[in-house]
């Protein structure tokens, strides 16, 4: 059973830096792809950051040069995603998820994502 625990999170004032982390079990699947999304309030979900296992990168572009998603030094099977200069826009209730097929690189929000956290709340407000 694929299970996905998100971690971090919090409130922070604008221009403050949060990290969230999503740590990952019972997956077996040789090549994989974690994206992270987020939906805040009367807002669609949207892609924000992705990973995958040929170590391909991709983020929104509304938070490039702002957030970093990388696997965690210190946590095997954890996916980190630093964020900083933080906005308000920024605050939303953050997901991980994971599947084999999706490829970290233009158009990855689109693709299916079979294995879902249960979400962590980002705040952002002074």
């Amino acid at each position: 059973q694929v299970q996905l625990v998100e971690s971090g999170g919090g409130s922070v004032q604008p221009g403050g830096s949060l990290r969230v982390s999503c740590g990952v079990s019972g997956y077996s699947e040789w090549r994989w792809c974690m994206g992270w999304f987020r939906q805040g309030p009367g807002k669609e979900r949207e892609g924000v950051a992705a990973i995958d296992s040929e170590g391909l990168t991709a983020y929104a572009d509304s938070v490039k040069g702002r957030f970093s998603i990388s696997n965690a030094k210190d946590k095997a099977n954890t996916v980190t995603l630093e964020m900083n200069s933080l906005k308000p826009e920024d605050a939303a209730i953050y997901y991980c998820a994971i599947d084999s097929k999706p490829i970290a690189t233009v158009g990855w929000e689109g693709a299916t994502f079979a294995f879902w956290g249960q979400g962590i709340q980002v705040n952002v407000s002074s």
